[in-house]
């Protein structure tokens, strides 16, 4: 599938991959979003999400020629803007739960990291972090192959401006990345990392496999279903919090093919 295209850019259900962490950042509060991609695939992008402004954004595109792992975004952040907290989140990762948005909003104080703790049962395949009694972190363990903990680490972050120099302090894994999890550990070591247990009800989807990609597009498709209402749905969210008018939302409806997707648009109150 990811000799075609980007696997951020195959389907969820009804929509690209990309709209559900992309929706998941608007309900944080994030304005202005930096999308690392592939050279070869930033028309495609391009051709999805514009520059944003459609939906109250500023998204622009930050290329990585080889896949240098996820912590290098940080060395792909323009100079200018390293003086902010960040927030990161993985392209493939899709969270949904009743108060999520409103959490994310108010979650990070601005300072040191922070990173989620979600329970799963196969927790060789994730990074991990293990906790003490009162749950702070104590180790984070990159697939562990002996069970210390099942709280996987979902790829939801958010960091203070310090990430920019100490990414210099990362050297490469064995597969010549430099993982997002040696960032957690070193904020750690500092004593500055939080760690938040998602809550029970919180749904946490890596879509990075075929068997996971159809688990989340069935999720998707049940709960719209049953609730009559859409998942990272970019217009609806850009609407719902005040990031565009009645006219932008209408316009954003004419540009898009005649579909299910639309009519719920259009019915939207």
């Amino acid at each position: 599938m990811t000799m075609i295209t980007n696997k951020q850019l195959i389907p969820v259900y009804d929509k690209p991959m990309i709209y559900y962490p992309l929706t998941t950042l608007m309900f944080a509060g994030v304005r202005e979003i930096f999308v690392v991609v592939d050279p070869s695939q930033i028309d495609n992008y391009e051709s999805i999400l514009g520059d944003g402004s459609q939906w109250g954004l500023e998204i622009k595109f930050l290329l990585q020629d080889l896949p240098r792992g996820i912590a290098d975004c940080f060395n792909l952040i323009p100079s200018e803007k390293k003086s902010e907290s960040c927030s990161v989140i993985l392209g493939d990762n899709l969270f949904y739960g009743m108060g999520l948005g409103t959490s994310l909003k108010t979650i990070y104080s601005g300072r040191g990291a922070l990173a989620f703790a979600y329970e799963v049962s196969n927790p060789s395949d994730y990074g991990v972090v293990v906790l003490d009694g009162v749950g702070n972190a104590i180790e984070i363990v990159e697939k562990p192959q002996e069970i210390k903990s099942k709280f996987a680490i979902p790829g939801l972050y958010w960091f203070d401006h310090q990430c920019y120099e100490l990414i210099h302090k990362i050297k490469p894994s064995l597969r010549g990345e430099l993982e997002v999890t040696e960032m957690l550990k070193l904020y750690l070591a500092q004593n500055e990392l939080n760690i938040q247990i998602l809550a029970r009800g919180t749904a946490w989807l890596d879509t990075g496999t075929p068997k996971n990609l159809l688990s989340a597009a069935n999720f998707v498709s049940v709960i719209e279903e049953r609730q009559g209402l859409k998942i990272g749905c970019p217009e609806e969210v850009a609407y719902r919090e005040g990031l565009i008018s009645k006219s932008q939302l209408q316009k954003n409806i004419e540009s898009l093919p005649i579909s299910e997707y639309r009519t719920y648009l259009e019915n939207l109150d």
